[in-house]
């Protein structure tokens, strides 16, 4: 969890104890992100910096990540684990190398802060997002713009994130929808809607359920709920209540069926899906 104190606290999932308070960054904290096997986590700041932590001491890597101009506003690792891409108020899409902690690429991606950044599961492509209403996808090695995706709406877009299977880009927008884009063939191909984000930088996941079977979008909002939909037929699948306020952050850990989500209440809070009797309660709502 990343907060504006500066401070990031690990967890234990199972039992809820603290396990690492990770002190460092001088200003407040916007984004984080797990390298690919869990050993090491990045944070980005709003001083302009981004951090390397061990999570077996807790303790930072020795040099940080220094480049941009503004706020860091988001983190991804590429799948191997060896690049991180960080996306900045400075309208920026920076790649860089995890190992020698410099900057492979500097993209001058977007006329807006740069709200989301993603790798694709192979990790050659990357996508971008930012307030200007644009969605672009950049060729990892030769930081070539490939595609730009912009809605007829135009309106801002505060997250993006590619599909499991590398085919789509998830992208969530300030007009309380959440589209999925062919991004090959450059259209919108669904649109998710019954949430709430009108105002707040929301982001979401893709889930399974149905014993891994069916596809599912988890997305935070605004009136303190958590939507589910299924991919395919758009339905909402659940609405899930516990947090006071605005949800945030969520993701989801495949294989366990447990989804977090964070909100504006401090609260995060773990759920765990009942997996025969939510997919036949899943069935029975869309049938």
């Amino acid at each position: 969890m990343s907060a504006a104190d500066a401070t990031i606290r690990i967890w234990d999932t199972v039992t809820g104890k603290q396990m690492h308070i990770l002190e460092g960054h001088l200003a407040g904290i916007s984004t984080i992100a797990w390298s690919p096997d869990s050993k090491t986590l990045a944070s980005g700041s709003d001083d302009k910096s981004i951090r390397l932590w061990d999570i077996s001491t807790g303790k930072p890597y020795p040099v940080p990540l220094l480049g941009h101009h503004n706020y860091i506003y988001s983190l991804a690792f590429s799948p191997k684990g060896n690049m991180l891409v960080s996306g900045s108020y400075d309208e920026a899409v920076f790649v860089w190398d995890v190992r020698t902690a410099s900057v492979m690429r500097s993209l001058p991606a977007h006329s807006d802060p740069v709200g989301g950044v993603d790798f694709i599961r192979d990790g050659t492509l990357i996508v971008s997002c930012a307030g200007d209403g644009l969605i672009r996808i950049w060729d990892t090695a030769t930081g070539q713009c490939l595609r730009t995706l912009v809605h007829e709406d135009n309106a801002p877009v505060t997250s993006a994130r590619f599909s499991p299977n590398g085919k789509f880009v998830l992208a969530w927008t300030l007009d309380s929808c959440v589209r999925l884009w062919n991004y090959v063939e450059g259209r919108c191909v669904k649109t998710y809607q019954g949430h709430i984000n009108e105002k707040y930088s929301i982001g979401g996941a893709f889930g399974t359920y149905g014993g891994g079977e069916q596809a599912f979008i988890a997305s935070g909002s605004e009136d303190g709920n958590i939507a589910l939909w299924d991919v395919p037929s758009k339905n909402i699948l659940q609405r899930i209540e516990g947090h006071d306020g605005v949800v945030l952050g969520i993701d989801t850990l495949s294989g366990q069926d447990l989804l977090v989500s964070g909100g504006l209440d401090r609260t995060v809070r773990i759920w765990r899906a009942e997996e025969e009797e939510d997919y036949q309660a899943m069935k029975e709502e869309m049938d």
